[in-house]
């Protein structure tokens, strides 16, 4: 009888185990898809607010270069093509700096 005991025994612990890694995996997975979900509502939301930001009139940076350009093509300077050169160089810079999204 001793041995029927040992491999009844053998078998719930075998079945015990599977069941545990079996909810290990399946609580990881969870995990994971939750994670993922909290970068997705992250990204959403800077989404909105960048969007948000736009719709508010922050065009700054559009009118910063539009104030530039038109000094440029106002300005009687003979210095025009060195001022066109830094543009091209600032803009060179900026688009460096940008992350590839």
């Amino acid at each position: 009888m001793d041995a029927d005991l040992m491999l009844i025994f053998g078998f719930i612990l075998t079945i015990a185990s599977l069941g545990m890694v079996t909810g290990i995996l399946i609580h990881r997975s969870q995990l994971r898809a939750d994670e993922r979900k909290l970068e997705l509502k992250a990204q959403i939301e800077q989404a909105r607010a960048e969007q948000a930001r736009f719709q508010k009139g922050d065009y700054s940076k559009v009118e910063e270069r539009l104030r530039v350009l038109e000094r440029i093509a106002t300005d009687s300077n003979h210095a025009l093509a060195s001022q066109i050169d830094e543009l091209r160089a600032l803009d060179a810079v900026e688009d460096k700096r940008e992350p590839a999204s």
